[in-house]
């Protein structure tokens, strides 16, 4: 059994976020759980994909529509991570092939693959360079276990690199920092390419303002005024070392770097700065904002499709 790091990226707009959800099969570590399954047991895929690939139902289908037939059917694929199964009986006896070592390239502990991830991002964030790890039994190499997932993974999210790790290696508890990445589009035409990408806005907001603002936001603080959990009973000190807030060609972007950040916080922080910005609050407000420690002092949350998460540092 060995320890696997993987870098994934994916389009967050139709799922409901990273982490496992009851009563719904979209979520991320739903479908990469569901990509590991069928890659490690190619031979009863056909099985509990509906028929596709059945050489009768494919018959006198070309090539290019057998594909998308599958495409279709890998991207709309049901999975019940709570009860370990998806397309009832067959994947299932798929899973116990593999948690057996049955008829399989490999095999893992459980009932289902566990992938652990750095983060959760909530519903309708992006990434561009998750880290998760999964600890799998297996003679497919990194390369091969890469495009094993990738052949099973829908269109929108992708694994772009897989390499082997120290045992004890952890996504989340070995993770020093991370990289978020917030983007507005302030032009005059609709953003028809990138919508699902970036959170329009009216107008150019006051770059010089804001930055004073993120000046009061930098450093080791409280963050409870920026957490968007209102049951939260753990700690909320938090450091952002590093925002940075730049205007090019329409789109505005702030990238934060931190130790850790707390639910919603980012897009709080980034609907606060947008406040100050088109002079709704005033920058030195801030200050007394983190010392609140009361989130309705805080500004809006900021849409989830503006952001994504770029990196994860170990």
């Amino acid at each position: 059994m060995r320890n696997y790091k993987l870098i994934i990226r994916y389009d967050g707009t139709r799922y409901k976020g990273w982490e496992h959800q009851p009563g719904t099969d979209m979520t991320i570590q739903g479908k990469m759980e569901l990509a590991v399954i069928r890659m490690l047991n190619p031979s009863g895929k056909a099985s509990f994909q509906e028929g596709a690939g059945n050489s009768e139902v494919n018959a006198g289908r070309s090539e290019a529509d057998v594909r998308n037939a599958e495409a279709d059917t890998r991207n709309s694929e049901t999975y019940d991570v709570g009860a370990a199964a998806a397309n009832g009986k067959a994947l299932k006896s798929a899973v116990q092939d593999c948690a057996a070592g049955r008829n399989c390239l490999g095999s893992f502990e459980g009932d289902i693959p566990e992938i652990i991830s750095a983060g959760r991002t909530d519903g309708g964030v992006h990434a561009l360079g998750m880290c998760a790890n999964v600890h799998l039994d297996t003679g497919l190499n990194c390369t091969q276990i890469r495009d094993g997932l990738n052949r099973n993974l829908p269109d929108d999210i992708c694994v772009t690199n897989v390499e082997i790790v120290p045992d004890r290696f952890h996504a989340r508890y070995n993770a020093t920092g991370k990289t978020y990445r917030y983007t507005c589009y302030a032009g005059e035409l609709k953003p028809v390419f990138d919508r699902r990408y970036c959170y329009e806005l009216g107008s150019v907001p006051d770059i010089g303002e804001m930055r004073r603002a993120a000046g009061y936001i930098i450093g080791e603080h409280d963050f409870t005024s920026f957490c968007g959990n209102p049951k939260m009973k753990k700690s909320c000190v938090r450091c952002v070392d590093r925002i940075d807030i730049e205007y090019s060609d329409e789109r505005l972007t702030f990238t934060y770097h931190g130790t850790g950040f707390l639910q919603y916080m980012v897009r709080i922080m980034t609907g606060t700065l947008l406040e100050v910005g088109l002079g709704k609050r005033s920058s030195d407000s801030v200050p007394d904002i983190l010392e609140a420690r009361d989130r309705s002092q805080a500004g809006f949350t900021a849409p989830a499709r503006g952001l994504s998460l770029v990196s994860v540092d170990y």
